[in-house]
């Protein structure tokens, strides 16, 4: 099985694998913290999704919560130095009970570093408002606004963005560029793009795989972008369609090779999505030239009603993870450089080929800290781990690419 093997050549080839981690690292700036959706067929293990604004830390592992708090600590202090201000800005999911229960979990995180932390969103409030969490903590939400009253008498040493900019909030915005803000404003939805982010995912596959001594196949996932998308334009479903055709060849012949009795299937995913919306499984170009109405109406729109303009083609990837009889998927999260926490996305009405993250979503457990206890006996955790770290590093690349501005942000190396 394919985690056998890169568990063996990661544990073999550690030295040099984190020396190359370090060197990276040193020289790229990365947000404080991500989350990776990881697919393991069998036959590989690959990232399939990367976030920089992180909405599930309430999921995480209670022991990993537990060793988050002195990573976040550690990566506030030594990028920020001493800070003692810090302004939380959140999604403005004043309905989503669950989505505070993160919110909470992210602010309880922060003040472990010792410092005060306020919650805002970035509109204008009549006065704060009381949201409740769905384990029934009270959160006070202020206006991020910087002529609100709280940004009058808190004047915050850094912003951390919660709010993952579906929304531009461009006016907004340009009134906080003096505040250091990590993530970076220039990473929000409203400009990223997943295809730029698996080019240089696929791009550290090669230089890990060849420093691990594997084949990069074991990693690598297949991702092509397809611009000039209109749902209700029949030529662009049938040049969608062709290139669906052509991806899925091109894979049906690899796995021949490789003797992988998998049939291939690919996601076509909007190329600036985020929680899971427009995502389709296909199986042949036919079947997207068969959209139904309603398969239409999902790949017309993302997050905020935003058209969706491109799209990505991507190999999909099986999941032969279980967890209680359902199929599941390991999430892991980082803050900075580090691993900080880990579950696994189960649903137990989607099968192995499904995508997992939608309604009805169940949660199970998966630690990363447990690496720290016996790293050559997590074989799963330390697999699982190296994906992530490489999405880290696409993400830091991106970051690169799009001028995101790390103000205040101190570089420094980080180990394996």
């Amino acid at each position: 099985m394919a985690k056998l093997t890169l568990h063996k050549q990661t544990i073999a080839n550690m030295t040099e694998i984190c020396n190359w981690f370090s060197q990276k690292t040193a020289t790229l700036s990365y947000p404080i913290y991500s989350s990776y959706d990881i697919r393991d067929s069998g036959y590989k293990v690959t990232n399939v999704d990367a976030n920089i604004f992180p909405a599930g830390f309430n999921n995480i592992c209670p022991t990993d919560k537990e060793t988050s708090a002195g990573l976040m600590s550690k990566y506030i202090k030594s990028h920020y130095g001493a800070v003692k201000n810090i302004l939380l800005v959140t999604e403005e999911h004043t309905n989503n009970a669950f989505y505070w229960e993160n919110v909470y979990t992210i602010k309880s995180l922060i003040e472990s570093s010792g410092a005060n932390v306020k919650i805002a969103i970035p509109r204008e409030l009549a006065e704060p408002m009381k949201v409740t969490s769905a384990a029934g903590r009270e959160l006070e939400v202020h206006s991020a606004l910087t002529n609100g009253p709280l940004m009058k008498e808190f004047k915050p040493d850094l912003i951390i963005s919660n709010n993952d900019f579906s929304e531009q909030y461009e006016e907004w915005s340009k009134t906080v560029t003096d505040f250091p803000m990590n993530p970076p404003h220039e990473l929000g939805w409203y400009q990223r793009k997943k295809s730029t982010y698996f080019k240089y995912y696929n791009q550290l596959v090669e230089e890990f795989s060849a420093i691990a001594q594997i084949d990069p196949f074991l990693l690598r996932v297949e991702t092509e972008l397809f611009e000039n998308f209109d749902i209700g334009d029949e030529n662009s479903r049938a040049a969608l369609a062709e290139r669906v055709d052509a991806m899925i060849a091109r894979l049906k012949e690899d796995y021949k090779k490789r003797g992988i009795e998998q049939e291939p299937f690919v996601f076509v995913k909007n190329n600036a999505g985020t929680y899971g919306l427009a995502v389709i499984r296909v199986g042949s170009g036919a079947e997207v030239k068969e959209w139904s109405y309603k398969s239409r109406k999902k790949m017309k729109a993302a997050k905020g009603g935003r058209d969706v303009e491109e799209v990505i083609i991507q190999e999909g990837i099986p999941s032969i993870v279980q967890a209680d009889g359902a199929s599941a998927e390991p999430c892991i999260y980082m803050i900075g450089c580090e691993l900080a926490g880990g579950f696994l996305r189960t649903h137990s009405e989607k099968s192995s080929t499904d995508s997992l993250n939608s309604p009805g979503a169940v949660y199970k457990r998966l630690c990363v800290s447990d690496l720290a206890l016996d790293a050559k006996g997590c074989p799963q955790e330390n697999v699982y781990g190296w994906t992530a770290k490489l999405g880290l590093l696409a993400i830091a690349h991106e970051a690169k690419e799009l001028g995101a501005r790390f103000n205040g942000y101190v570089q420094t190396p980080c180990g394996g």
